[in-house]
């Protein structure tokens, strides 16, 4: 590869990983039982990324590509992590500066609530949910998870359903 071209792939990896780590970050702690499992998770699909951005052909958008990849970076450590997921550590920071402290408490506590019951989901469910959640349109999440768009929707529609039940029986 060229000098030229290695330029060019570093700064389009580099460009790809800040403009997608929140959503990476969440989307691997939807998967991750604590912070260090998220973090591994994250390296591995930043080491998976760089090997395969080489390869990207253009049939769909970056985005799309990198989520993908990210998609079966989260498969491949679930199967090695078939055991019950804890919720320590597992978030993002998502606290308003100016809260008190018992309003910061109880959104961490919704906050821990929804992660969990996300969690609570069947991975076929968990995957399009956590997808859309980032904003993902179905053609996106058909594309990144290797489905139809109706099996999307249908997906989708199935999560929201069981999320609700997980929610209402944690109130």
């Amino acid at each position: 590869m060229s000098e030229v071209s290695r330029e060019t792939l570093d700064e389009r990896f580099g460009r790809l990983l800040e403009a997608n780590h929140a959503p990476l970050t969440r989307l691997a702690a939807s998967y991750a039982r604590n912070v260090s499992d998220r973090d591994d998770l994250l390296q591995e699909i930043a080491i998976a990324l760089w090997r395969a951005l080489p390869s990207f052909r253009g049939d769909c958008s970056e985005r799309t590509f990198l989520f993908r990849i990210a998609h079966n970076r989260c498969m491949t450590h679930l199967s090695r992590k078939r055991h019950t997921v804890s919720l320590d550590d597992a978030g993002i920071d998502l606290e308003d500066p100016d809260a008190s402290s018992e309003k910061i408490v109880a959104q961490e506590q919704e906050r821990l609530r929804f992660v969990e019951a996300i969690r609570g989901l069947p991975v076929i469910h968990r995957e399009v949910l956590v997808l859309f959640l980032e904003g993902m349109d179905y053609a996106e999440i058909a594309a990144v998870v290797g489905i139809s768009e109706s099996n999307v929707g249908v997906r989708l529609n199935r999560a929201r359903q069981k999320l609700k039940v997980l929610l209402e029986g944690r109130s």
